[in-house]
This record gives structure tokens, C-alpha cells and sequence, in this order.
């Protein structure tokens, strides 16, 4: 079983430690001295509130609209850092202002729903057909109640947790398929996961545990595929396979993020069956995700190995490398498997080799296929102070545990 902790020889131990400490210093000195000041620097909008991420490779405004993912997003960020790093009055100054940019701009007041893409003032552009601009707020505020003690932040948490959840379990309401083919994503119960598990830790959320059983119910019983050895990114409504572009189109990196998910839950509740889970779900999408030619994680595969819709899948975006080097690291830290320090290497070699910026700070977010660089942007809508910072934190952690 991958959770059976595996003995190693002294002097390979200590080599090990030596190199855990080396990189413990790379990821907290990278999220301290790069990451978070490349973003404090550059994206704060003192005028309209809230966080502009559109950059060029120097930080320079490439578009001043604002993404309202990451707007709760960096707001969260903020709010972690200043609760389990150190309590600096900048950090809680720029998370309330996210918050406040939230507050008084992300909201339809029509429908209560949140937008997704807002000008730089505020006025609204669009909406998306799911809700987590809720979720990523609810953590944002969550944060925020942990900071300050305000209880209108912990309750804003909550609200904007059940929104996101009604959201979502009640489809018919907010459409975007017919009923010929109804489907199940992955995303959801994932996004779950984590967001309980973020407000377990900063409001003492009542819920959360029976959320976070329901979400990992709902991701064994439909998406995991033991006869395939797959996490399925889509399945019908009742986790049959699905023989076209959307069924067959596997997301390796969504699929390893969920199993560090699934696995941090095992290990804080020493569930020996959820550790499990989560390993092998790590293990069937590294073998599905990983480039043997190249190295990095591919976009998409196709579980039948056919020609893919989407023409980028096999470009290799940070954040699948992001929440793969944490997966791998955080499965050695518990099973104390070989194999996963291997991969750890790997995805960690790999993904420092071609994204950091040595020149500009902070990581390119796309490459091709073979690591050349595909564009310079340093942000937009959809890159921003997330995956990145999320990675180097949960790893200064992981290894400081380990060290």
C-alpha cells in the first residue's frame, strides 16, 4: 500500500535532510523575497482598491482589468501570510483592500452571485456558469476574521461557502448544457475539499468536516476509474465514461491537486484509507501527466491516446508543475516512499529549470511542450498570486516538518 512508511539507510537519510533544508531555504526565501514582493510592488491599485494582475515579464499594466478569482485569491494569500508567517501591517492592509474591492464591486445584486471579470473601477463584464469567485472569497474572508477577529468577515465566509455550494448542486438553475448529456467535473467537489478545509482552519467552520466526506465520497465513487487507473476529469451523472472530446479529456494537473487535497485530510485525521486514495491518485495521473520526452506535466491527455480538441494541451502551464511538486513532496513526507522524493526531484528540477525569471522575478505562466518560452505575461485573468506562492508556502512547511 503507498501509505506503508519506508525505511531508509542513515547516510542516504542525512543526504536527504541536507538537500530538504536546501530547498525549504529556496522555497521561503522565493515566496518572501521574489513572489510576494514582485506582486505588492506591482499590482495594488491605490486609486480603485483591490489588484490589477495583468503584467508583463517587468510588471508593467498590460490591461487594468480585474479577475475577481484573484482578487479573493491574493486576498487570501495576504491573510495566510499574515496569520501563519508574520503579522505585517502591509499584508493586512492589502487584503482588506482586496476584500473591500469585493465587497463593494464583485457582487450582481440582482442575484447575489459574484462576477468573474470587472473593470478596474468596478463596473461588471462578465459571470461564469460556476460560482468559485465564491469560493475563493469565502477563504479571503475567512483569512480576514483570523486577522482581525471581525465577525462580519466569518460571516461572510460562510455565506459566500453556501453560495458556492447551492450554486453548484442546483445546475437546472443556471444552465449552460441541455439535459441530453448531464456531466459531472471533477472541480467542484475539489474546490470543496480545499475551501472547507481553509475555513475549518480560519472560522472553526462547523461544516467543514461534512463537506470535505461528502466531496471525497463524491470524487471515489465517480471519478476514480481502479479498472483504468484514471481520475476522470468529466463523467456522466453516474460516473459512466463518456466516448467524446469532453469525456476523454483527462487534466492531469487538476487530478494531482485534488489527491494533495485528499491527502493533507488524511494525514491531519491520520486516516490511513484517505492517505491511500490520494496516493494513487497522485500515482495514476503522474503517469498519465508526466512528458517522458520533454519532462513537465502535459495541459491534457486523452484517455484513449487520441487526437485532442483544445490546441494547447500540450503546452506546460505552471500551476499543474505548482500543485504537482507539492503532491509529490507531501506524499514523501508521509509515506516516506522513495519514489515520491524521485518525482519531487523531477517535477522540481524540471519546473525551476525553465519558469523562474532570474532577470524580472516572480515565474513565466506558459510554455511550449519543450520549455521554450510560449508568452512573457506575468499575469492576467487567470495567472496571478495563487499557485505559486501557495506551492512555496506549503512546501517551507512540509519541509520544515521533514528537516
Amino acid at each position: 500500500m503507498s501509505g506503508v512508511r519506508h525505511a531508509m539507510p542513515l547516510e542516504s537519510r542525512r543526504l536527504m535532510l541536507e538537500r530538504k533544508r536546501e530547498l525549504r531555504d529556496l522555497y521561503r526565501d522565493g515566496l518572501l523575497e521574489d513572489t510576494v514582493p514582485f506582486w505588492l510592488q506591482h499590482c495594488l491599485d491605490s486609486e480603485y482598491g483591490g489588484f490589477m494582475t495583468s503584467l508583463d515579464r517587468q510588471g508593467n499594466l498590460v490591461d487594468t482589468d480585474k479577475g475577481v478569482w484573484q482578487q479573493g485569491r491574493f486576498t487570501w494569500l495576504l491573510g495566510e501570510l499574515y496569520n501563519q508567517v508574520e503579522p505585517r501591517s502591509d499584508w493586512l492592509d492589502a487584503a482588506r483592500s482586496g476584500a473591500q474591492f469585493l465587497d463593494e464591486h464583485c457582487y450582481d445584486p440582482t442575484d447575489g452571485r459574484m462576477w468573474f471579470h470587472v473593470t478596474r473601477d468596478g463596473k461588471p463584464i462578465r459571470k461564469r456558469r460556476y460560482a468559485f469567485s465564491e469560493s475563493f472569497a469565502a477563504i479571503a474572508y475567512g483569512e480576514l476574521f483570523q486577522a482581525t477577529g471581525e465577525s462580519r468577515f466569518r460571516d461572510q465566509a460562510e455565506q459566500a461557502f453556501w453560495s458556492f455550494l447551492t450554486h453548484h448542486q442546483t445546475p437546472a438553475e443556471h444552465p449552460k448544457y441541455t439535459s441530453t448529456r448531464p456531466l459531472k467535473s471533477l472541480g467542484f467537489p475539489m474546490i470543496t475539499i480545499a475551501a472547507a478545509q481553509e475555513l475549518r482552519d480560519s472560522i472553526q467552520f462547523a461544516e467543514a468536516d461534512r463537506w470535505i466526506d461528502w466531496a471525497i465520497d463524491e470524487i471515489r465513487r465517480y471519478h476514480l476509474k481502479p479498472e483504468i487507473e484514471c481520475v476522470m476529469e468529466t463523467v456522466g451523472a453516474d460516473g459512466e465514461l463518456l466516448d467524446h472530446f469532453d469525456g476523454r479529456l483527462l487534466n492531469p494537473g487538476h487530478a494531482i491537486e485534488g489527491a494533495w487535497f485528499i491527502m493533507r485530510e488524511g494525514r491531519d485525521r491520520n486516516d490511513r484509507e484517505l492517505i491511500d486514495t490520494g496516493c494513487q491518485m497522485l500515482d495514476w495521473m503522474w503517469q498519465r501527466g508526466w512528458d517522458s520526452e520533454y519532462g513537465g506535466i502535459l495541459y491534457f491527455a486523452d484517455i484513449k491516446g487520441l487526437p485532442i480538441q483544445e490546441y494547447w494541451h500540450d503546452m506546460k502551464f505552471w500551476w499543474p508543475q505548482n500543485e504537482t511538486i507539492i503532491a509529490t513532496l507531501l506524499a514523501f513526507q508521509i509515506t516516506g516512499n522513495p519514489k515520491y522524493a524521485q518525482w519531487h526531484q523531477q517535477i522540481h528540477d524540471w519546473s525551476y529549470a525553465h519558469f523562474p525569471d532570474a532577470e524580472h522575478g516572480e515565474w513565466f505562466g506558459y510554455l511550449h511542450r519543450d520549455g521554450c518560452l510560449s508568452s512573457s505575461l506575468k499575469g492576467g485573468l487567470w495567472k496571478g498570486p495563487f499557485h505559486l506562492p501557495r506551492m512555496q508556502l506549503e512546501c517551507w512547511r512540509l519541509l520544515d516538518d521533514i528537516a
